[in-house]
């Protein structure tokens, strides 16, 4: 669908307009319970702010803004792989991109409704051109999103085919935050963690929350706990509660990338709904999985 069809099928007065932003398609919610944007491309939830709060979604001010480049913050779709593709030669005798495909294709707006004082939407993403070269031709997604005081997000893969779908699967999620360095993360004490930053070595669990102190890459396996990330300068807790999801991710990369900038990791902690590593998901034929997160915010002292 174009803007103006988009518009007419979908938009809600007061609530819900289409607009265009560097080429790429958006949805702009006000709805009574929180404001949101979500671009067509990857189904990316860019912002989402309930009423009364500040922003709980980073956004990355020099994130690649362009048809067909991943976003730098919010919450990025991970799906069929998360981060490296484990085939070497999967597309163009190369491995597929960073997280898979799902993030740089455009979705379709499927459903919008306004119930009481949250927006309901759906994005729904089938085989295209690019998943087909990459081997996946019988597989639907859906991602639903209630916009509301609280967030609830859920992603659905269904495998139309007649053999086993296996695949990984993240809400990459980059929560913002006053400092990361007086940030801290409860709800993963009794589980170890594989630490990407020296050499995928699992680490004994620590028994106490988490503070960042330098570069975060880390993978929980087999952990579906409520995380809390106790933001002190910021006055506030975030909570992410999940179902369907068994590993939590916690990143931070500490300095300036290409498309973050300079004093920007300063200000975004990412707490991840994911399976994958020891949990990636093997679905039957004809069977649906949903992951979801549900994500609140509270004022601390």
């Amino acid at each position: 669908m174009d803007l103006n069809q988009l518009n007419d099928h979908f938009g809600i007065a007061g609530v819900l307009r289409f607009d265009q932003h560097e080429g790429l398609t958006r949805a702009i919610v006000t709805a009574p319970a929180a404001s949101a944007t979500i671009y067509l491309q990857g189904a990316h939830l860019a912002h989402w702010q309930p009423v009364g709060e500040q922003p709980v979604l980073y956004m990355s001010q020099k994130s690649d803004m362009a048809p067909g480049k991943p976003m730098r913050g919010g919450v990025p779709i991970a799906f069929p792989w998360f981060a490296t593709d484990s085939k070497a030669d999967r597309f163009e005798g190369k491995p597929g991109p960073s997280h898979g495909f799902a993030r740089i294709q455009d979705w379709a707006l499927s459903f919008a409704a306004l119930a009481g004082d949250d927006l309901h939407l759906t994005f729904t993403l089938g085989p295209t051109e690019l998943s087909r070269q990459m081997g996946f031709d019988h597989f639907r997604l859906a991602f639903e999103l209630i916009l509301g005081r609280t967030l609830t997000m859920r992603l659905a893969v269904a495998n139309e085919a007649e053999t086993p779908l296996v695949f990984e699967e993240a809400l990459h999620t980059y929560f913002e935050v006053a400092d990361v360095r007086e940030v801290m993360v409860t709800g993963l004490e009794p589980t170890g963690y594989i630490d990407k930053t020296d050499n995928f070595r699992f680490k004994p669990a620590a028994n106490a929350p988490f503070t960042p102190t330098g570069f975060t890459d880390r993978v929980y396996p087999n952990t579906t706990a409520t995380c809390t990330i106790h933001d002190k300068a910021g006055k506030r807790s975030i909570a992410i509660e999940k179902k369907n999801s068994n590993t939590t991710v916690v990143f931070n990369p500490w300095r300036e990338l290409p498309d973050l900038g300079p004093d920007e990791w300063e200000k975004l902690i990412c707490v991840e709904t994911v399976n994958a590593a020891p949990n990636t998901v093997t679905l039957a034929p004809r069977s649906t999985h949903v992951m979801e997160a549900h994500v609140t915010v509270a004022k601390t002292k």
